[in-house]
């Protein structure tokens, strides 16, 4: 999976900004404020969701022409050959909405994405992930998920909308039993998918991350989570807790409270009580572990976008990172603010100047 050319159009402080890396790696170097964050959250924007800064859409539009809106595009490899992604906000819409193409045709939904390609990414806001809330943890696992299973995006979109109805009714005391039992209904078999779907994710990765012969170090990943065997048993569950969730005002129990934990396996810690750099690490490893596994069972590779984290890596780490770059073959996106700092992708890259919204 790579992008061959993107292009930029009144995306943050982009007005109009066009790269052609034609399936190459690519570094991104420039002074702080340049725009450099701002074309790797244009490309996550091809997953499903709000992106690697989880932002409102309308925020993404260049501060001067905050009418026009913003859209970006991309020629992308994929295993179905090459397709034109399309993205952008709808400015005709009241609410926060984005329209997404594939070959000029209309989507379903930005779900449909995931059919297509698999981008991960770290940002120097997810350093402190172990340490954040279980939400945050949770959406990082199914954004691992979508990797190798698309449909799981419509899975959990399905899960939350049939949850918040249900709070909804619960909330405003509205007994339907009939309309209270659909929704359960659908609760339940979109759970028992989720859970099946992260715990194959999780499996895959401590497999991989076991027999990785870098000197990343590795995590064992655990999830705690209710663990129900059958459709049915979710929904007799979400059935006996309806007076309590009402009086809790959201729903107490189901795959949307499961909380995902790591260990350093070397040291015998939780990656919670790591130091910072330790942390960054894990995570890295993490995703290549992804990577690595995705490659090995389905031939491709997903896309990453690796937003200053050379930085944080010594010497050594560095160049295991970029030897695994180049070994697993994917393309990734870098960031930073030195140009040496990516000595070891000088021939492997498209290295590229940013500067005030503008490549060079």
């Amino acid at each position: 999976m790579s992008i061959h050319h993107l292009a930029l159009h009144h995306f943050r402080n982009h007005v109009e900004t066009v790269l052609s890396p034609e399936g190459r790696c690519v570094v991104l170097t420039g002074p702080n404020g340049a725009g450099k964050t701002n074309i790797l959250e244009a490309i996550s924007l091809f997953s499903p969701g709000k992106g690697m800064r989880h932002a409102a859409l309308k925020s993404m539009t260049h501060h001067a022409q905050p009418q026009m809106g913003w859209v970006v595009s991309a020629q992308c490899e994929t295993p179905h050959g090459f397709v034109q992604l399309g993205t952008g906000l709808d400015t005709a819409a009241k609410i926060d909405k984005r329209l997404v193409r594939a070959d000029g045709e209309k989507l379903k939904s930005q779900s449909a994405l995931a059919h297509y390609i698999s981008v991960l990414w770290q940002t120097p806001q997810m350093d402190g992930l172990f340490l954040a809330s279980a939400s945050e943890r949770r959406r990082f696992l199914d954004r691992l998920v979508y990797g190798f299973d698309p449909a799981h995006a419509q899975h959990v979109a399905a899960y939350e909308h049939a949850m918040r109805e249900r709070n909804r009714l619960l909330k405003d005391q509205l007994n339907d039993a009939a309309w209270l039992d659909t929704l359960e209904h659908t609760m339940a078999t979109n759970a028992l998918l989720i859970a099946d779907a992260r715990d194959q994710m999780i499996a895959r990765l401590n497999a991989t991350m076991q027999t990785s012969a870098t000197g990343f170090p590795k995590a064992h990943i655990t999830l705690l989570e209710d663990n129900e065997s059958e459709a049915q048993h979710w929904q007799s569950l979400f059935a006996s807790r309806r007076a309590i969730d009402a009086r809790a005002g959201r729903a107490t129990r189901g795959v949307h409270r499961a909380e995902l934990q790591a260990l350093h396996i070397i040291k015998n810690m939780p990656a919670a009580l790591c130091s910072t750099g330790e942390q960054k690490a894990l995570l890295l490893a993490i995703l290549l572990a992804h990577a690595r596994s995705k490659r090995e069972h389905t031939g491709t590779a997903p896309i990453l976008l690796l937003d200053e984290v050379v930085a944080h890596l010594d010497a050594v780490r560095r160049r295991e990172l970029f030897a695994e770059i180049q070994e697993l073959g994917v393309q990734a996106w870098l960031t930073g603010t030195d140009t040496a700092d990516f000595e070891g992708l000088r021939a492997y890259a498209t290295h590229v100047n940013v500067q005030g919204g503008h490549v060079v």
